[in-house]
């Protein structure tokens, strides 16, 4: 299908990969937006200037993609940037789909038919979303399924509710494009922007009116490991920091003593 052949009903979504040196995982994302039976996609490759084949097999994926039956939108900016979370703003900028997703190197959709079946729902809904969420499962550098991710949304999410942690998972949040453009990833925050990105949106979605609607698909498999998890400890200190801001000192520290209490009743 050419892009001018898109029903005018499919609202276009962005999905945003950020690469460095990713040679070895990026082929995984690359082939699971590949095989999505949606046109309407935009996908938005924003690499640091890698130095090993990442840039020759998004090239491959371009020519791919341009004799494709069911063809996508791939654009690639490479460049020197400062960091993940620098390289996402670039692509918020860039970003002209209605939504947009961040899909990292190594982390895959669901299934080909994960993208077409949220916006089935969506397009059917009589308002739309500011933010559109679902679930996730965790799986290894095969792919092969570990497990489902062990925080898990619910219907009633609200920004209040991520003083639980971070209930949505990054690959599984998919926010409208204007709200997010509104709201640049804070890059005083190396190792957690996502988490304070993600409640800065569904404030503003609030404030706005825009409902937060919960598809029960699995969206994404997450890639297990990941810079916060490589990085856990400075991750905890800024989301502790995040918290404070967002929620106040007195229950920042009640719900961190509720988890230590937790995990501490775990190993009993």
């Amino acid at each position: 299908m050419d892009s001018e052949d898109i029903p005018p009903s499919q609202q276009k979504i962005t999905i945003a990969t950020v690469t460095y040196n990713a040679g070895a995982l990026i082929s995984r994302t690359i082939r699971s937006v590949e095989e999505q039976d949606y046109a309407a996609i935009e996908h938005l490759i924003i690499d640091g200037n890698s130095n090993d084949d990442t840039l020759e097999q998004v090239h491959h994926y371009q020519e791919r993609n341009s004799i494709a039956k069911t063809r996508h939108e791939v654009n690639c900016l490479s460049e020197p940037d400062n960091g993940l979370y620098d390289a996402m703003n670039k692509a918020l900028q860039m970003a002209e789909g209605q939504y947009i997703l961040f899909l990292n190197a190594g982390d895959v959709l669901h299934s080909a038919t994960t993208i077409s079946d949220i916006m089935r729902q969506v397009n059917d809904l009589p308002k739309q979303p500011g933010v559109i969420y679902g679930n996730t499962d965790i799986v290894d550098a095969e792919g092969r399924f570990i497990r489902h991710r062990r925080l898990a949304p619910s219907g009633k999410l609200t920004w209040k509710s991520f003083k639980s942690g971070m209930l949505v998972c990054h690959q599984a949040f998919i926010a409208n494009t204007d709200l997010a453009k509104e709201l640049p990833y804070d890059l005083k925050y190396r190792y957690s922007s996502d988490f304070d990105w993600c409640i800065r949106v569904m404030r503003l979605a609030d404030r706005e009116n825009m409902p937060l609607y919960y598809v029960s698909n699995v969206v994404s498999d997450f890639l297990q490991g990941g810079m916060t998890k490589q990085h856990h400890q400075a991750s905890l200190n800024e989301r502790f920091r995040i918290m404070m801001h967002h929620y106040g000192w007195f229950s920042t520290f009640c719900y961190h003593l509720w988890f230590v209490i937790r995990a501490f009743l775990k190993k009993q």
